[in-house]
């Protein structure tokens, strides 16, 4: 076991969902840590994301991980680096793969060649999709040794770019760690996902939507777990080791749409059916033994219903951060019938 008490820490992607709500827990869990977050400031990233994280504990830096110069000057002022910053929405990939090579691939590119100049400990956020899906009906579930097999360009650019940091550390000897989580959950997530489309749909007076069958299966984990076992890894992981994050919380899409419409007192058929989203994996499905085995990590957020609550509760109080966002969000699903 590696141990990394980190005082000065870069958060690549920190005002996106999962990067914000991650510099949030540092704050809650560890103010002792001062945090520089460098955002590109996309559609997908929000300022507004980290209010309320004191200002003696961040700095924020609008800039691209593209940016050769910018990322050397910032990686030369932390001990270490959790690289959220990607694109990561499969319908976008879909429809324009190129920002998702560019970020996805370059970006982690460039951020490694500066934690090898510097010899900053590296930890790079990465996804379960690169293992492709598996079947409904099989009980197998992903592991740190499944073959990768992506199956869309947004989880071909992720698993390229898990494999350049498994090289860097390889090769050049970087100090890195990568985590393969499931699906996050939560407030501040953007309402193109899943979970807070249907809930802004339904404050807005829009019908629900649902693709195709409806029996695709997520692993769903809230997200302020994916923020502890990420401490967890960076802290405590072994360097050039992988790490799965999960919280054996599989339910298919028809199931996550009537727990939403129950939880906000509407009959649980009241959604429309969408064609499928072409390529669209049927199951995904964590086993994060190894992670709970070998660094403790434990998740505590495992009632569903409760955590499904407060993010309902949290985007019905917070309708000042999605609003200008919906209308502009639902005009792209239409033009491409979903």
């Amino acid at each position: 076991m590696t141990i990394c008490e980190p005082t000065r820490l870069l958060v690549t992607g920190g005002a996106g969902f999962i990067g914000s709500n991650f510099v949030h827990w540092v704050a809650t869990h560890h103010p002792e840590v001062k945090m520089v977050v460098l955002d590109k400031l996309t559609y997908a990233g929000n300022l507004a994301n980290l209010d309320g994280v004191p200002e003696e504990q961040l700095t924020f830096v609008q800039g691209d991980i593209c940016d050769e110069a910018l990322v050397d000057e910032l990686m030369a002022s932390v001990d270490a680096v959790v690289h959220f910053a990607a694109e990561s929405h499969n319908d976008n990939s879909i429809a324009d793969p190129a920002p998702f090579v560019r970020t996805n691939v370059e970006g982690t590119f460039t951020l490694l060649e500066a934690a090898r100049r510097h010899g900053t400990r590296f930890h790079h956020i990465s996804t379960d999709e690169v293992y492709g899906d598996l079947a409904l009906d099989d009980p197998a579930r992903f592991t740190e040794e499944t073959p990768y097999h992506p199956s869309s360009p947004y989880s071909s650019t992720k698993a390229a770019s898990d494999m350049l940091v498994r090289a860097w550390h390889r090769t050049y000897g970087v100090n890195a760690t990568i985590s393969n989580c499931s699906n996050n959950y939560g407030p501040r997530q953007h309402i193109e996902k899943f979970i807070p489309r249907q809930i802004t749909n339904i404050l807005a007076g829009i019908r629900p939507k649902l693709y195709g069958d409806g029996l695709n299966v997520r692993d769903w984990i809230h997200v302020d777990d994916h923020s502890s076992a990420v401490w967890a890894i960076l802290t405590q992981g072994q360097a050039g080791e992988t790490y799965l994050i999960g919280a054996d919380g599989e339910r298919d899409n028809r199931t996550v749409m009537a727990d939403i419409l129950t939880a906000m007192g509407q009959e649980s058929d009241a959604f429309d059916w969408v064609r499928d989203r072409p390529g669209h994996d049927r199951r995904y499905a964590i086993d994060s033994t190894k992670l709970r085995r070998e660094l403790g990590w434990e998740p505590t957020h495992q009632d569903f219903s409760e955590g499904l609550a407060d993010t309902i509760r949290w985007y019905q109080e917070n309708e000042a951060w999605w609003q200008d966002a919906k209308a502009a969000t639902e005009q792209k699903y239409q033009k491409l019938g979903q």
